[in-house]
């Protein structure tokens, strides 16, 4: 194999692929990157069996081929090459490839092409396009509230529903629910259910940033694999298979008291009680007072630790209903106010031990369901 090819593209796509390398394995090879002339270009994939992504970047080819190198020796060398054309040649005994960029000159050493782990292919499925803005859009704002732990596996997982022209994500860790509505392109041939792993979607997520052009979800027959077909970049993941708890049971209908405030007001008073939360159990206070004689309606932001102090901040608000206390995980509050656009907030609750409804006001596509904290108030 001997190519050249510029030395921003081809760290890019090493960033790329990356994210697909395998971090600790019993298979060494899957902490190579595969590197191999395809139809005129570089084609770079990487694979943890669980995960692969592939992508495309342009290069001058001189000779075909294709080698194995291990991901983090080439990543790291390339990246301090200047941005020039770097000249790339392999050998076969042993497995190396030369560098040459500007004055740099390096060589590391690889391995067989043959030994790499097959990248699964999709030749049939169900498609779906999406803007890759609503896309991305939707998977911030949901898998912040899949589980991390292992005991249930569906729960790493999110959600994927798409009927007619919607797509629905939704992600619970049993403390927390977030639901995510977002309309496709065009209209789907038939209706696609899927749990996708969060680190799948999460990985996704950054490689949205560049992409403009539409994005292509394609779930296999078997509904073991998804595929995802942006411009030069494509990543396959296996699906988390179980039943999914039907998460619409979980979101409350009703109301006794709803607060509107802006949100950024919101997140900053949150942002002032955290100081204090994390020396006192993580939990913030949140207290719903209507106006009086006296005073306007107002949302009272309240944490304290015992050895260290406390906190309370009251911002304006619009409240419909009675007075209303809950508690919740400072964390939690933090994560999903991050998440959310400028712009009013409504929260709504129905007693402090019941859970309690975060979303956008006048904004029906997105809703946050947070479990309260038991405290004495």
């Amino acid at each position: 194999m001997k190519l050249s090819c510029l030395q921003e593209n081809l760290s890019r796509g090493l960033a790329q692929v990356g994210r697909a390398v395998a971090t600790r394995t019993t298979l060494p090879v899957t902490q190579h990157v595969l590197i191999e002339t395809d139809q005129g270009r570089l084609k770079l994939s990487a694979t943890n069996l669980e995960l692969s992504v592939t992508t495309w970047i342009g290069a001058q080819i001189d000779q075909e081929g294709s080698m194995t190198i291990p991901a983090r020796m080439i990543t790291e060398f390339v990246s301090q090459l200047p941005n020039d054309t770097i000249e790339m040649e392999s050998s076969s005994n042993p497995f190396n490839m030369s560098f040459k960029c500007a004055r740099f000159n390096g060589q590391i050493a690889g391995g067989d092409s043959q030994e790499f782990p097959p990248i699964p292919t999709v030749e049939d499925g169900i498609t779906a396009r999406i803007d890759a803005n609503v896309l991305r859009t939707a998977i911030a704002k949901v898998v912040i509230a899949a589980a991390t732990e292992e005991t249930r596996p569906v729960l790493t997982g999110v959600k994927l529903e798409i009927s007619q022209q919607q797509l629905t994500l939704a992600a619970a860790d049993g403390f927390r629910l977030a639901v995510y509505k977002g309309s496709l392109l065009e209209p789907v041939s038939e209706d696609i259910e899927a749990i996708i792993p969060a680190r799948t979607l999460s990985e996704l997520q950054r490689m949205l940033t560049d992409q403009e052009e539409p994005i292509e979800l394609v779930v296999t027959p078997s509904k073991s694999q998804l595929v995802v077909h942006m411009k030069d970049l494509e990543m396959v993941s296996q699906l988390i298979q179980g039943a999914f708890p039907n998460y619409s049971q979980l979101i409350p209908q009703n109301y006794t008291t709803r607060s509107v405030v802006d949100l950024n007001a919101f997140s900053s008073a949150a942002g002032a009680a955290n100081a204090f939360a994390r020396e006192g159990g993580g939990i913030v206070r949140l207290q719903m007072t209507p106006a009086n004689d006296t005073n306007q309606d107002k949302l009272s932001v309240i944490s304290s630790a015992d050895e260290t102090g406390h906190g309370n901040t009251d911002i304006d608000a619009k409240i419909d209903g009675e007075e209303a206390k809950i508690a919740f995980s400072s964390k939690y509050l933090q994560d999903v106010l991050r998440v959310m656009e400028r712009g009013e907030v409504a929260i709504e609750t129905t007693n402090p031990s019941s859970p309690g409804v975060i979303k956008p006001l006048n904004n029906e596509d997105y809703v946050h369901v947070v479990m309260p904290m038991f405290v004495q108030w």
